[in-house]
């Protein structure tokens, strides 16, 4: 992968924090912002880079892990908070579409982050990620928002 763009949009924000005179982390935010709509106008320059679209898919990766995030951290709150606790924990084996360790590295990651999950292992050829979850009543259900959710969002994002 050939990506000249972040390297060059950081160097931009550093002008504009220069320039400005203003050291602080939201002045360089918005250099970072006002840099990527810099490199948007001559984006006709650069055919062969993909950074605008990565760039969208990261944020959507991001939004995708507050929600989750936001999710998981009410439900094990209740379960916490609940005076008669009634939860179903247990591993779960999770087929992976994502090959890279790089791709399996971030997985696993968010899925830890993640209150009520923990990513365990992952088998030696990288098929399979092994889950414990603290409530999984329904396991293919849970399989199946981790590929839709996390899995395929992190494909997106890094491919």
């Amino acid at each position: 992968m050939n990506n000249r763009l972040l390297p060059l949009n950081l160097i931009l924000a550093l002008v504009w924090v220069a320039v400005t005179a203003t050291f602080t982390v939201a002045n360089f935010l918005f250099g970072l912002l006002l840099g990527a709509g810099a490199l948007w106008l001559v984006r006709e320059q650069f055919p062969t880079e993909r950074y605008f679209g990565r760039t969208i898919s990261v944020v959507r990766l991001l939004l995708t892990f507050i929600v989750e995030l936001t999710k998981s951290t009410w439900t094990v709150v209740k379960l916490v908070w609940s005076p008669s606790p009634r939860y179903e924990t247990g591993f779960v084996a999770l087929p992976l579409s994502v090959k890279s360790d790089r791709e399996i590295t971030l997985l696993a990651n968010l899925i830890t982050l993640t209150p009520g999950t923990l990513s365990v292992d992952v088998s030696d050829d990288r098929s399979t990620l092994y889950i414990h979850a603290l409530d999984a009543p329904d396991v293919e259900s849970l399989r199946r928002d981790i590929a839709t959710g996390f899995e395929q969002k992190v494909r997106e994002a890094l491919r």
